[in-house]
């Protein structure tokens, strides 16, 4: 028996939410199977949340040296993942984005051979970063009858594309330039990665699931076939709920503290149902209809407000009244997420 109290503290819990852990960062990236990121701050963000001590120096200097990429993978979303799950994780997300690309594109590629469009591609980057605009020009010349921009859509669909660096590198700027995965890091796709293992690794940072909510975090269909081989490996809980017998399930009466959840945030996109975290309601002043996602504030384990930064300046939005403990505990974070990602500046809160 696991009620809805019980489900939200073993998420949090497998999302490093319940308290701030101490490890490396490459550490938590892998355990939480990498963070969305979509724009290049978020991830700093996302790992502020979870670890203790944790500085932008750490993650910046893990993607110039290689250690973390940015690359589309789950969902068809942009994800900051070591370069290990790099080389594990696209080659199993793929199918979702083939399908994508031949749903949405499709027709406008008639009669073009997407394998030659891909040979063509990795041809033109060999040692070359490219933006994508870049890259579509240079296949047009090739196959003059398609459009660049869907050129270079094949390209970052069917190809591993790492965006390079300085991009995403806390402080600095530049265009979103791609290289393969395989030449900014000096080693091949993994040839036959496990999906039972990527199933396994999901429930350990986002467990107790559902098959329908591995699916909504992965991209992927056809999973239960999966589950069901694993059953010997798996306890099933209420309502179709699936774990790891030694997962850690805390009780509803463990304590949440408030957290900052960056945005784009994993917690609030990888499960089919996701009232575990946040209500339908207040979801729909999360997730704007452009598709992005704000930062959120949980109390008490769940998303009752958002915020946002300008500089020195944070700004909170909160969907219901909070005790005054709550209020403080929250304008505690925000002062320490700005002395975080602004030291040394005067913070000012606002909305609580």
């Amino acid at each position: 028996m696991i009620d809805l109290m019980a489900l939200n503290r073993a998420t949090l819990s497998r999302q490093l939410l319940l308290e701030r852990h101490r490890m490396p960062a490459v550490q938590a990236v892998e355990h939480l199977v990498g963070l969305q990121a979509q724009a290049p701050m978020p991830p700093y963000f996302g790992l502020w949340s979870r670890l203790a001590g944790f500085s932008t120096g750490e993650l910046s200097r893990l993607l110039l040296e290689r250690e973390v990429v940015r690359i589309v993978l789950m969902r068809g979303t942009v994800h900051l993942v070591s370069a290990a799950d790099c080389l594990v994780l696209r080659p199993l997300t793929q199918p979702a984005l083939t399908r994508y690309l031949e749903a949405a594109y499709g027709p406008r590629l008639d009669g073009v051979d997407r394998q030659e469009i891909l040979a063509a591609g990795r041809k033109a980057l060999d040692g070359v970063p490219m933006t994508t605009a870049r890259l579509g020009a240079v296949l047009a010349e090739r196959f003059p009858g398609v459009a660049a921009a869907d050129l270079a859509q094949v390209m970052r669909s069917l190809a591993a594309l790492v965006q390079v660096t300085p991009r995403g590198v806390w402080g600095r700027s530049g265009q979103t330039a791609y290289a393969t995965a395989e030449s900014w890091l000096g080693r091949e796709l993994h040839p036959e990665p496990s999906i039972e293992e990527l199933v396994i690794r999901y429930l350990r940072a986002f467990g107790p699931a559902t098959v329908a909510d591995v699916q909504t975090w992965s991209g992927l269909t056809g999973l239960r076939e999966v589950v069901e081989r694993l059953r010997p490996r798996l306890v099933e809980l209420d309502g179709g709920l699936y774990d790891l017998p030694e997962a850690p399930r805390p009780g509803a009466d463990v304590p949440a503290p408030v957290r900052l959840l960056a945005p784009f945030d994993n917690l609030l996109l990888s499960h089919a149902d996701r009232t575990r975290i946040i209500t339908d309601e207040h979801r729909k002043r999360v997730i704007t209809i452009n598709g992005q996602v704000l930062g959120t504030i949980l109390v008490d384990g769940f998303v009752r407000g958002t915020w946002k930064r300008d500089k020195q300046r944070l700004t909170v939005e909160l969907f219901e009244s909070v005790t005054a403990s709550q209020a403080a505990e929250i304008e505690a974070e925000a002062t320490a997420l700005l002395a975080f990602a602004e030291p040394g500046r005067e913070p000012h809160i606002e909305g609580i």
